[in-house]
């Protein structure tokens, strides 16, 4: 096989088909979208491939079949049939001061009616989309294809203003209600986002969306899988350990069979030829972090927590359960599933080295001194771990300890079994006991025995 271009950062299938760009065929799940349902919505981490998928729908809907040769669809799908299709785009604005999401919302349907030759005189935003999914049909005589990518980033961007980001939900709720009133009109629809606001009332009604978020026939829709980079990638891998590749960039999981990799990771990975945090690094959001802090959850507590399919979809400007927040914005994955009376219950855990390495890392910077003595503690720390230095460990303690606000002498609970989960790879272990003083601010005392 030959190396071909990498399309990083390329959302555009056309771009990509054009290029002859590096593509992994996910028509066959959209195939199925189309020809089992309607009405549809997936939640995926950013940088997942969503709007990449999203174009590739409209594309397909449009009927350009020069693009899809050689893939799954291609003989498969009408093309003497095409519909319009209406593609409402939230990716590139920044949502955080009132009207900005009404105009970008008129400038966007104003441009659809533009190409379309459509004049609308309506001066609200879920009349003006009502009456040209109405004209749409009428002119082509088809119904149309809805498309929605990234449709929470308007809230997401308001999370730190509550009152802009309850404005911005109530505007988006109105707008998207339109969806569901002009059905007569509409072929297909899809939203995507990172997250699935409760209160948005497409998940509520009889003709609520169909949620593919954990539908384990589509958890690999978004994201490279094992085989893919062993098919479609074959020729950037020599020279790149693969069981390296794995520890670093996979593990994501939605309750399918298989575990899939963020595309962009795969993609700079293979460009600069060196491992590091490329997803991480392009931003974490500022109230993820924020919130675990504000809560008091501490690092060591977050691989292992537990949650039901109810409580990962439960998430709204007032009400963020951290497991949703994390599970939702990628930080922890599903890594199984237990059955239960009451539904799956899923026990949720970092999905690979780069998020759990990425978001200690992030914690600590907010919690810890300036960044030259936190490098220095670092490397201290790592040194005496490896050499079993716990005398020097206990010193490093204390100075670490001098150091942290006081509120978070407050919550300290040793006794959770945290050592349980490592007895079985038969390594030696050493359980560390400290014993904070709040009097003192410090520690009272330090002891080691192994396990």
């Amino acid at each position: 096989m030959k190396r071909r271009k990498l399309p990083t950062g390329i959302q555009t299938f056309r771009k990509i088909r054009e290029d002859d760009c590096y593509y992994v065929d996910k028509t066959a799940f959209i195939h199925r979208l189309v020809r089992e349902g309607e009405h549809y919505f997936l939640s995926r981490p950013r940088r997942f491939g969503k709007s990449l998928l999203v174009d590739t729908i409209k594309e397909l809907f449009e009927g350009s079949e020069e693009l899809f040769r050689g893939l799954h669809v291609h003989d498969r799908w009408n093309w003497s049939m095409r519909h319009p299709v209406v593609r409402l785009d939230f990716a590139a604005g920044r949502y955080r001061e009132p009207g900005l999401l009404d105009a970008t919302v008129m400038e966007q349907l104003a441009a659809i009616e533009r190409r379309a030759g459509v004049v609308a005189e309506y001066r609200t935003a879920p009349g003006r989309l009502a009456y040209l999914l109405e004209a749409l049909r009428g002119q082509s005589g088809q119904r149309v294809a809805v498309l929605v990518d990234e449709y929470d980033k308007p809230i997401l961007d308001a999370l730190e203003r509550k009152e802009l980001a309850r404005a911005n939900r109530d505007y988006l709720q109105e707008l998207y209600s339109t969806i569901k009133a002009c059905d007569a009109h509409v072929k297909f629809a899809l939203l995507t986002g990172v997250s699935k606001f409760s209160k948005v009332s497409l998940f509520s009604g009889p003709n609520n969306l169909t949620d593919l978020t954990l539908d384990p026939r589509y958890s690999s829709i978004c994201g490279y899988t094992e085989s893919d980079l062993d098919t479609v990638f074959a020729p950037e891998l020599p020279g790149l350990d693969r069981d390296e590749i794995r520890d670093w960039y996979n593990g994501y999981n939605w309750r399918g069979d298989d575990r899939v990799y963020n595309p962009f990771d795969i993609l700079l990975l293979f460009d600069s030829r060196e491992f590091a945090a490329h997803w991480f690094e392009t931003g974490t959001p500022t109230f993820l972090i924020d919130t675990l802090i504000e809560r008091g959850i501490a690092s060591p507590t977050l691989d292992g927590m537990r949650a039901g399919a109810d409580l990962l979809s439960a998430f709204d400007v007032d009400e963020m359960e951290p497991e949703a927040l994390l599970f939702q914005t990628g930080y922890l994955t599903i890594r199984s599933v237990e059955r239960s009376a009451r539904g799956p219950r899923f026990r949720l855990g970092y999905p690979n080295r780069e998020v759990r390495l990425g978001l200690n890392e992030r914690l600590l910077r907010a919690l810890a001194p300036a960044a030259a003595r936190r490098l220095a503690q670092d490397t201290a720390l790592e040194r005496l771990l490896e050499a079993n230095d716990f005398a020097g460990l206990e010193k490093l303690f204390r100075a670490f300890f001098a150091g942290i606000p006081y509120e978070w002498h407050t919550r300290n609970d040793w006794a959770r079994g945290y050592a349980d989960k490592y007895r079985a790879l038969g390594e030696p272990i050493h359980l560390i006991g400290v014993e904070f003083s709040r009097a003192a601010r410090n520690l009272a005392a330090f002891a080691v025995a192994r396990a």
